[in-house]
């Protein structure tokens, strides 16, 4: 018996549209970055890129759970000396970027080296309902809680 491994011209990608309003966050990110992995095809492999793309629309209105809204920080720095910066959670998702708390829980769930970076390449987060990718026939995909 021999192991299968793909190549790359196994990989057939598809598109995939999950729709973020009154979806908890953790949820929503964990099968995201499974799903840019490819880790539910048959064909997964861990040294390849296997995974489908990912549109999320209504990243404004994702849920978080308990009082994460004014607990859960998000910290960033300018690189100069007391240039440390930190919003709630609250802040971004009322604020002029909102996915970038859906880009951060997904970001952090997928590996952390090139194959990571050219996974999240596949992800398109918007804040409202309407997307531009509407010519790829994305299949809608529903998330539990």
């Amino acid at each position: 018996m021999k192991s299968f491994m793909a190549t790359p011209k196994d990989v057939v990608r598809q598109w995939c549209l999950i729709d973020a309003e009154d979806v908890v966050l953790g949820r929503l990110a964990s099968e995201a970055a499974r799903r840019l992995r490819g880790k539910h095809k048959p064909i997964y492999t861990p040294y390849l890129d296997t995974g489908d793309f990912i549109i999320v629309v209504n990243a404004a209105k994702v849920r978080l759970t308990g009082n994460k809204l004014a607990d859960k920080i998000y910290y960033r720095h300018s690189r100069y000396p007391g240039g440390l910066r930190s919003v709630p959670a609250g802040g971004i998702l009322s604020g002029a970027h909102p996915e970038r708390v859906i880009e951060s829980a997904i970001r952090g769930m997928l590996p952390k080296n090139k194959l990571g970076r050219q996974m999240f390449r596949k992800l398109k987060i918007y804040a409202g309902a309407h997307h531009p990718h509407a010519a790829q026939q994305p299949v809608p995909l529903a998330i539990q809680g």
